[in-house]
């Protein structure tokens, strides 16, 4: 008979640094929320900054250089400060298999430091993965060109990276909505990413997957995309797939993805046929031949809920087109090797409908007709 070992968080260890101030906030929030299975350390050239971390390890990076007083907006101080403590940088990083890099970008430290500290991390040959933030607009236009520089050489020292734009915040938040709150939706996209791996290669499921699973599909992909979708009620699980594919805060579609993780949390009563009804919408949104490493996580806290983690990868890279801000693209359907002249006359008033619809109104959420109710034959 055969035995799996799901007791993967012995061989698997999952680090998430923040580099910086906002990558300490990350930090911070995802603490505060309970996190499980990561260990989570802050890392700034701001001694007083860094103070206020709740991270189980702290450390002051560039201290000679800086003498605790952050890198005043230049990257190049951010990154030589980096250099300067690349011992200690490897000191804490020793012993990961999976590190989580997170930063805000267009400032000193988390835009210069946070390559260096990624190459460190893929030098150790822990499984490197970049998710910061773009600022916003109105911060201006200096600070969106150091976010671009910063941007791009982190691309170069991470297996994966994912970016979210701030000003889609904007798009997601009513007008009153207090500014921690709103900042709170960003972190959000790392908090579960980061939860649904660990509860991927961690937790026992319906369906169990290990670490090397989640390497293959993350191991120097280049850009990636990380979606999470939350819903009940009926239809919960299709709702939440759907939610986690058409997120507003990631800078590019899951259209093309040749490699696919995906988790799904659900309470006991979460049944298999919900499970794969989200797989199916999921995977026919990406590549004909996606890789898809599957993962069902039963959580009795969830109760009624379901929650959908999606990361996507192996975008072609020339033909990666960042999403426009307001514009959420929605999958278009793969059709059967063989379908059904019944199901053809089903599908083709529906398409032209939904053809129409995108013409008059792009900023539309709704999953097409025919992938919703695909699997209602």
């Amino acid at each position: 008979m055969l035995e799996f070992d799901t007791n993967m968080d012995q061989l698997a260890t999952i680090k998430v640094i923040g580099v910086g101030g906002g990558g300490n906030n990350a930090v911070n929030r995802m603490i505060d929320h309970g996190v499980e299975g990561v260990e989570f350390i802050a890392v700034n050239t701001d001694a007083q900054a860094l103070n206020l971390s709740k991270a189980e390890i702290k450390l002051q990076i560039g201290d000679k250089l800086t003498r605790g007083l952050g890198a005043g907006a230049n990257p190049e101080i951010g990154k030589k400060a980096a250099e300067e403590s690349r011992e200690q940088i490897e000191e804490v990083l020793q012993g990961a298999d999976m590190v989580f890099v997170t930063a805000g970008k267009g400032g000193g430290t988390g835009t210069g430091a946070a390559p260096v500290i990624a190459q460190i991390a893929k030098d150790l040959g822990a499984l490197t993965v970049g998710v910061v933030t773009r600022p916003f607009s109105f911060e201006g236009i200096r600070r969106r060109k150091q976010a671009n520089t910063g941007i791009e050489s982190l691309k170069n020292s991470v297996d994966t990276l994912i970016v979210i734009p701030n000003d889609r915040l904007l798009e997601i938040v009513d007008k009153n909505t207090p500014m921690l709150e709103a900042f709170r939706e960003a972190d959000n996209v790392l908090r579960q990413g980061v939860q649904g791996i660990s509860d991927l290669i961690a937790k026992p499921g319906l369906i169990n997957v290990d670490f090397a699973d989640v390497k293959t599909i993350m191991f120097d992909k280049g850009s990636a995309l990380m979606g999470i979708g939350v819903a009940t009620g009926e239809n919960r699980a299709v709702e939440a797939a759907k939610k986690a594919i058409s997120s507003p805060l990631l800078e590019t579609s899951i259209d093309g993805a040749q490699g696919i993780l995906m988790n799904i949390s659900g309470g006991p009563s979460l049944s298999l046929f919900e499970v794969q009804e989200a797989a199916d919408l999921v995977t026919y949104a990406a590549d004909e031949e996606v890789n898809v490493i599957f993962g069902n996580v039963i959580n009795e806290n969830l109760k009624e809920e379901v929650v959908v983690t999606v990361i996507a990868t192996g975008f072609d890279e020339s033909k990666l087109e960042p999403k426009q801000g307001g514009q959420r693209q929605v999958p278009q359907q793969k059709q059967p090797a063989q379908p059904t002249q019944e199901m053809e006359k089903q599908q083709r008033p529906q398409e032209k409908q939904v053809e129409d619809s995108f013409q008059h109104d792009e900023d539309t959420l709704d999953i097409p007709t025919f992938l919703r109710n695909r699997n209602k034959r």
